[in-house]
């Protein structure tokens, strides 16, 4: 499992996509990605955008209303990749 930051530190970018990835794994809609990774309407845009134009994640129409987002297999590595390495570095422990 991904680890989270401390209350009010905010999360990288490599977090916030694996925190999508790891919603979309099993295929999601953008509401329930937006509040399981907990972001704003204007993140979900900009980061859904990235991850299909990137082949992360495939848009799914499932009928003529819903649409689903599906983590690809290069993105299931993208997440075994990020999970791999936020467990190398360990916990960031920053005293400000």
């Amino acid at each position: 499992m991904g680890q989270r930051p401390v209350v009010g530190q905010r999360r990288s970018n490599i977090e916030i996509i694996a925190d999508m990835l790891r919603v979309g794994e099993n295929g999601a809609g953008k509401t329930e990605i937006m509040y399981s990774a907990n972001m704003s309407y204007s993140q979900i845009q900009k980061y859904l955008d990235y991850l299909v134009n990137q082949g992360f994640v495939n848009k799914v129409n499932i009928d003529n209303t819903m649409v689903a987002y599906q983590v690809t297999e290069s993105g299931f590595k993208l997440l075994k990749t990020i999970d791999s390495l936020m467990q190398m570095l360990g916990p960031v422990n920053s005293q400000t």
